[in-house]
């Protein structure tokens, strides 16, 4: 579908500076760019290619001034990464949506299915399930016994959701995602681990993200709670009992141990791990491989932190400059401690 410069501006309040009319029809990488393609300039690492691309328009922000003649169509915006992200959700909206039950697909008698709901080959629905309108299952998807889905969400090919869970409305879980498998609770005993019933539940709440082969545990009791907005990564492991605040998101292969608290709109980056049992506050943020074991510099929020034990990251910096310092300075240590014990012994 072809759309002029000046209908996009339109809906990304953004002011054009060059042809109004220049016509796109498909989105490109600023150093991919092709006649008709739309493209975006957010870092000034990437400027040079602003004058080398073939694209017909592109994104940047309002107080952008070129230092070379341009090609291309711009169009200004407060912030070119976030109007980029709204024109692919719109052009994602505009796809046409598969409608209508597979005959291949099992769903038990018991199950309430909502309206315009695409469920497709060998997807199972179990017992008194609940899906709702606009529900997408992809095939080999698995929805257990007791299960709600809200409206609009998406579970593609192979995701699982365990009994008695409960996923909110416009959710979407990728392919091979687990969602309500036990929890890793086990009871010590003189002939082994016995094996501790996990007869609680895992709560998604809305427009929550999780990735492929993510995996979040269904609480000893309760629940295990994510809430709204919550984006996780492939591969990303939450333990029972865990509760995820809103707007949190967690890169690759993080990891939350059991009955951990985190707060609202933090950033978990890949590898991190986070100890059971501890608080973690509003707008935490974790560089990549960062353990965090608790204490008050988490629970206070607001901080970012890196390495083992996390450390406040100008801190953890400083720390780094003097490792990689440390063999001299061990050298240099032991020298002074042989030169004063001469000394000593001189006087």
């Amino acid at each position: 579908m072809d759309f002029q410069a000046q209908q996009i501006a339109q809906l990304i309040g953004g002011i054009v500076d060059g042809n109004p009319e220049e016509i796109v029809n498909t989105f490109a990488k600023i150093e991919e760019g092709k006649p008709g393609a739309i493209s975006f300039l957010a870092n000034a690492h990437y400027e040079h290619y602003i004058y080398e691309t073939k694209s017909s328009v592109v994104l940047v922000n309002k107080t952008f001034q070129p230092s070379q003649p341009l090609t291309a169509t711009l169009i200004r915006v407060d912030n070119p990464y976030e109007s980029v992200a709204k024109l692919l959700q719109i052009y994602d909206s505009m796809k046409p949506k598969r409608i209508g039950v597979d005959p291949l697909a099992f769903i038990s008698s018991s199950a309430k299915i909502g309206k315009d709901v695409y469920i497709a080959p060998f997807v199972v629905v179990g017992d008194n399930a609940e899906v709702g309108d606009g529900v997408q299952l992809y095939p080999h998807v698995s929805v257990g016994e007791h299960v709600k889905i809200g409206n609009g969400t998406i579970l593609y090919s192979n995701a699982v959701v365990y009994h008695h869970c409960v996923i909110g409305s416009g959710c979407i879980l990728h392919s091979g995602c687990v969602i309500g498998a036990d929890g890793f609770g086990f009871a010590p005993t003189p002939e082994g681990y016995e094996k501790i019933p996990q007869i609680g539940n895992v709560i998604l709440e809305d427009n929550v993200e999780v990735g492929a082969n993510a995996c979040i545990d269904r609480s000893t009791m309760g629940s295990t709670l994510v809430h709204k907005g919550v984006k996780l990564d492939n591969m990303v492991q939450i333990a029972h009992n865990v509760e995820v605040g809103a707007n949190t998101v967690m890169s690759a292969q993080a990891g939350v141990a059991g009955s951990a608290k985190i707060g609202e709109w933090c950033m978990l980056g890949g590898q991190v791990g986070v100890a059971g049992h501890i608080k973690i506050g509003d707008r935490t943020n974790a560089g990549a491989q960062s353990g965090l074991p608790g204490g008050r510099l988490l629970e206070k929020g607001n901080v970012t932190v890196m390495g083992y034990p996390a450390l406040e990251h100008k801190n953890f910096a400083r720390s780094a400059a003097a490792y990689k310092n440390l063999p001299e300075l061990v050298k240099q240590v032991n020298d002074l401690q042989k030169k004063v014990e001469e000394l000593s012994a001189k006087l």
